[in-house]
């Protein structure tokens, strides 16, 4: 009689877990513009420290939240914060007991892409970042169990050198794709139909750079006029679009013909949309124009600013390219929270050319001749990133 009553106990108390266990999260997916996990609640005038965007549709268990964001639980082990308005309520999803990593298929295309596709079954998390010497791209999957026992890699692959996957733990799977070029030139993932798709960029080429593609991105515009002058009444939304035209007047003079702006007039163009804008032009490369500003009047210079580590190498070069015009170094940003720095599509980087509230700095950027002597070393930066990474 004892050891029924116990057993009947213990039955209860195992019930009793398992509907706690239950109700212990809630089911939902990722909406909006660019859906992005973040690592913890710290804050700052750019967000919090993002781990990456995620396509939509990505489900997620929430277990918890705070006013602003919820609380994700990536696998057993790992969980992320997400801002709640990316966020909608799933009812129809029905969890299954494991997810499993099926088949995959590499391949080269007729564009500019390798394509990896791994089926899964279901659209999981999942956080991807860049690694050099030797360049990588690595794909963490939360929630699944490898069951690949075979990946078929075409012959006209062009950038994928190699492609293989370790169980990091009991429900995370790391992808790493080794690459053939040292340069990372970009690359874009998220989920067709039940495959995780990542499709990475061709290094284009290089002989005739007249034939890239060049984006251009005037800061701020419209209702966000960003800095202002400290002895001159200018406001820095209206100096980047001198600054971004003097770029384009430059490439246009050196025959470019594949030049597309962010915006070429005083428009308000929100940031996301300026991201899911470029990722439909599909640039080579992208630079962002900024004018700094600073508490303390001394402070002055010029910088450069990166999120991804494959892409430091083109802000290295351009800000080498500023400091030989004599601008003070206030120096390259690396993992740098900026809208426009996140996406991994195609390269990018942020020049804050000077600070408006800097008197020496503010009256050379007021001057037609600073535009056009900035749009050339912005040029001869990109010339000799690209110089540096040609046949490697």
């Amino acid at each position: 009689m004892k050891k029924y009553a116990f057993a009947l106990l213990l039955l209860v108390s195992t019930a009793s877990f398992a509907q706690e266990t239950a109700k212990s999260f809630w089911l939902a997916k990722t909406t909006g513009k660019l859906p992005a996990l973040s690592y913890g609640l710290g804050d700052d005038r750019l967000g919090g420290a993002k781990m990456g965007y995620l396509d939509t549709n990505v489900v997620l268990k929430i277990i918890d939240s705070t006013q602003s964001m919820f609380l994700v639980q990536l696998s057993k082990n790992r969980t992320a914060y997400i801002a709640k308005e990316f966020v909608v309520a799933d009812t129809i999803t029905k969890l299954k007991p494991y997810y499993l990593t099926d088949s995959w298929y590499v391949k080269g295309t007729d564009s500019c892409y390798d394509i990896a596709s791994i089926s899964i079954g279901e659209h999981l998390p999942y956080k991807s970042w860049m690694e050099i010497a030797p360049s990588k791209i690595m794909v963490d999957i939360y929630g699944v169990q490898s069951n690949t026992n075979w990946i078929t890699q075409l012959q006209n692959l062009k950038e994928i050198k190699n492609i293989y996957y370790n169980q990091i733990e009991d429900d995370v799977v790391r992808v790493t794709i080794e690459l053939v070029h040292q340069q990372h030139w970009g690359y874009t993932i998220g989920y067709s139909k039940k495959a995780l798709v990542i499709k990475i960029k061709r290094q284009p080429d290089l002989v005739n750079i007249k034939k890239l593609k060049i984006a251009i991105d005037a800061g701020h515009g419209g209702t966000n006029s960003g800095t202002g002058g400290s002895n001159s009444n200018v406001v820095e939304k209206d100096l980047t679009l001198l600054f971004a035209k003097a770029f384009e007047k430059q490439l246009k003079t050196l025959g470019f013909k594949n030049i597309v702006q962010t915006r070429t007039k005083d428009t308000t163009f929100n940031n996301s949309d300026r991201v899911l804008f470029l990722q439909q032009e599909n640039p080579d490369l992208l630079i962002s124009f900024h004018l700094n500003s600073s508490s303390k009047p001394d402070v002055s210079g010029s910088s450069t600013y990166y999120k991804h580590i494959g892409f430091r190498p083109l802000t290295t070069a351009i800000l080498k390219r500023m400091l030989a015009i004599k601008m003070n170094e206030y120096g390259n940003i690396g993992n740098f929270n900026f809208t426009l720095n996140a996406p991994t599509d195609f390269p990018n980087c942020l020049l804050e050319i000077g600070f408006l509230s800097n008197v020496a700095d503010e009256k050379r950027i007021i001057t037609k001749t600073f535009q056009t002597q900035v749009a050339k070393q912005v040029y001869l930066g990109i010339t000799d990133w690209i110089n540096s990474v040609k046949n490697k």
